[in-house]
């Protein structure tokens, strides 16, 4: 940079609206495909032409200066534009081409996204497709991700949302279980099971039932030896016969089809316990990427039907 009075070169400002919105050196300079070295250096070079210090760098964040907040509220805005600008410029080039970065839930993504994906690379073969699985709700344009699955019941309204297909819930046990506890004949004999349950911060463990022919919720307390935080994990404990578990459709499929998992209570319709509804989400912005509308129309044709049960 020749002088201090001199413009600093675009990728430069960038780089700072990139840092305050990824929160660290590394995330944003995994994000301009730069290394964290050069981030570094384009910061430095950044406020040596502007005069004041920036960034407040300590050993365990990054955080910005009134002043870097500042300037990169203000140069956000354009850079926004000029990104919108030009995805829609190579958006007229033709087929769907570059990077997608997507979030997804571990169970769900391993399940049912990851098998559906071949099909999809195949189809957009200039495509190049990027997938973290995550529990994690991430902030999607803070954490650079393109578009996430979502698996809830209302998706957030400041985001575009397409609704992929419903899910229910369903309560499972192996027959090995069932084979040493008589099948539970109402929602309270759960009080007498085993139970593997998803834990809740703050709530006492607990599922909600109401009658299929029609009447009021019924909830019941249960406990068990085993809590997890992943469908999945609860659907290997209830395979390897530790008792009864409530699933997302998406997890119980495929065992309760081979049947090594068996529905229970099927009169009785769990609700509350997890999402009524599969979303694909992506940031608001005015142009939508060529790659995000051909992986949103691909999801919504693979998971039209949703997951039936046998």
């Amino acid at each position: 940079m020749s002088s201090n009075n001199s413009m600093p070169p675009w990728g430069h400002l960038h780089a700072l609206t990139t840092l305050a919105e990824a929160g660290s050196y590394t995330a944003a300079a995994r994000r301009l495909g730069l290394s964290k070295a050069a981030m570094s250096q384009r910061i430095s070079e950044l406020e040596s032409a502007a005069g004041v210090p920036l960034v407040r760098r300590t050993t365990r964040s990054v955080r910005l200066t009134e002043a870097g907040q500042l300037l990169a509220e203000r140069t956000r805005p354009a850079f926004e534009t000029l990104q919108d600008a030009f995805s829609g410029v190579r958006d007229l080039a033709g087929a769907p081409r570059g990077l997608l970065r997507v979030t997804a839930p571990v169970a769900l993504a391993r399940q049912q996204l990851v098998p559906r994906l071949p099909a999809f690379l195949a189809q957009y073969p200039e495509v190049r497709l990027e997938l973290e699985l995550s529990d994690r709700l991430s902030a999607l344009a803070q954490d650079g991700f393109d578009l996430a699955l979502r698996h809830t019941s209302s998706p957030p309204e400041t985001h575009v949302a397409w609704q992929l297909c419903e899910t229910h819930s369903v309560l499972v046990a192996s027959p090995d279980y069932l084979a040493r506890h008589p099948a539970p004949a109402h929602p309270q004999a759960l009080a007498l099971h085993q139970c593997l349950f998803y834990p809740r911060a703050g709530d006492a463990p607990g599922w909600s039932f109401e009658p299929r022919g029609g009447g009021e919720r019924l909830s019941v307390g249960v406990a068990g030896r085993l809590a997890a935080n992943n469908s999945e994990a609860l659907r290997d404990a209830a395979l390897g016969g530790l008792g009864i578990t409530l699933l997302p459709d998406f997890s119980a499929q495929a065992a309760l089809r081979d049947g090594s998992l068996r529905q229970l209570l099927p009169d009785w319709r769990p609700v509350g316990s997890f999402g009524t509804h599969l979303w694909a989400i992506r940031p608001r912005t005015a142009q939508v990427p060529r790659t995000v509308q051909a992986l949103v129309s691909f999801l919504l044709v693979g998971f039209n039907s949703g997951f039936q049960l046998p």
